[in-house]
């Protein structure tokens, strides 16, 4: 099973940004795109992008532009930064591989005044 853990919840103000960090198990990025995922109240689960080793960030088309995936130069961190946020982005925000059915136990993000 591959660990992650998500940090960087929190209130967040209605047009405001949020920067979410992931611990990454070394290596992984070898292998498999780690994903962005998250959880809006009463939905299912959701994509948000992803990138690989080669640091070519993919983004599902509703957040391009407002969504910003990177890693630090160890690949042992992924970054979601998410400006212009609105109440609608409230919700539990994962990373993970959907392929091996592995996420992180998440973070809150709540978005409101």
């Amino acid at each position: 099973q591959v660990q992650f853990v998500e940090s960087g919840g929190g209130l967040v103000q209605p047009g405001g940004s949020l920067t979410l960090s992931c611990a990454v198990p070394a290596n992984i990025f070898g292998e498999y795109r780690v994903n962005w995922y998250r959880t809006p109240p009463g939905q299912q689960r959701e994509w948000i992008g992803g990138i690989s080793r080669a640091g070519d960030p993919n983004y599902t088309g509703s957040l391009k532009g407002r969504a910003t995936i990177s890693t630090d130069n160890a690949k042992t961190t992924l970054y979601l930064q998410m400006s212009h946020v609105q109440s609608e982005d409230t919700g539990v925000y994962y990373c993970g591989i959907s392929s091996l059915q592995s996420w992180g136990p998440g973070t809150q993000v709540t978005v409101s005044s």
